[in-house]
């Protein structure tokens, strides 16, 4: 098949965002001009954002990208969960590119055959690669990065079934070998707690939160396992501190936290939403 036009065509524009161009830009330059971020303490390895349609969650993901308007990037990293199920523990795209209304974004394949050779030698287990994937936890991180990204960059898609802890460190730290000392930023997509009372929602996220800031993956799993937070990104978020961590980072800034309440007026089951940045000393 011809490389320019084996495209991932977008499953969910024009429903979890616009599938219209002009409209999408304006509303994603809205949601991260509007955002109000403190200063943070160094350059910014990776961002934490949350993944529901746009209406839900965009304001609170326009923080996350609004750290980084106007970096440039050679690459960038988006890993996620994989909502459908499959019997791999972790996906890639087997698409050469991936297609939103702003536009094409090549696919990494070099630096992708690297994580799935290390991969496979280190944990025995590589990328699967599908095509046609209908994941939304992936792709609506996009357009917020044709936005904020200055100029073009190639893109490394993973997404994660195996939520495990072991599995979780050891692809870290795989990932920070591999782009150490390359121009890349990495995006963990999660979303936090699931239909509960609002005022349960925020204790569970503030734990979960917490942990984030804390720069603590481990406590993350803790967490987990203790049925005191939940993220169904959560393993995106420990695999993408992990790797921060191995290239230099030391703190965790957050940038937004809010739940589907305040646009839904419906406090009684609601979704919960955080950004955060991820930071190195300059």
């Amino acid at each position: 098949m011809d490389k320019q036009t084996d495209i991932r065509t977008s499953p969910i524009a024009g429903t979890w965002y616009s599938g219209a161009p002009g409209q999408l830009r304006n509303t994603v330059d809205r949601y991260i001009e509007n955002a109000s971020n403190p200063a943070l303490p160094g350059e910014v390895v990776a961002v934490v954002a949350p993944h529901a349609g746009y209406r839900y969650s965009g304001q609170v993901a326009g923080h996350a990208f609004k750290a980084v308007k106007g970096q440039a990037y050679d690459t960038v990293l988006v890993i996620s969960p994989l909502h459908q199920y499959h019997s791999q523990p972790i996906l890639t795209s087997a698409h050469t590119a991936y297609q939103t209304p702003l536009g094409n974004i090549p696919v990494a394949r070099d630096i992708l055959d690297r994580i799935h050779a290390n991969l496979k030698e280190k944990t025995g287990v590589g990328l699967a690669q599908i095509r046609n994937d209908q994941e939304h936890a992936l792709e609506i991180e996009l357009p917020f990065l044709q936005r904020a990204v200055d100029g073009e960059f190639d893109l490394i898609p993973l997404m994660l079934r195996d939520q495990s802890r072991t599995f979780s460190k050891a692809l870290g730290e795989l990932i920070a070998e591999t782009i150490k000392g390359k121009s890349c930023l990495m995006v963990a997509s999660s979303d936090l707690s699931h239909f509960h009372p609002e005022t349960t929602a925020n204790k569970l996220d503030q734990l979960v939160l917490q942990a984030v800031t804390d720069f603590s993956p481990d406590t993350l799993f803790d967490l987990k396992d203790k049925g005191l937070g939940q993220a169904c990104g959560l393993a995106p978020i420990a695999t993408v501190l992990w790797a921060s961590r191995a290239l230099g980072a030391d703190k965790v800034t957050l940038l937004s936290y809010d739940t589907s309440a305040t646009t839904t007026g419906d406090r009684s089951s609601v979704v919960g939403y955080g950004a955060a940045a991820i930071t190195r000393p300059i």
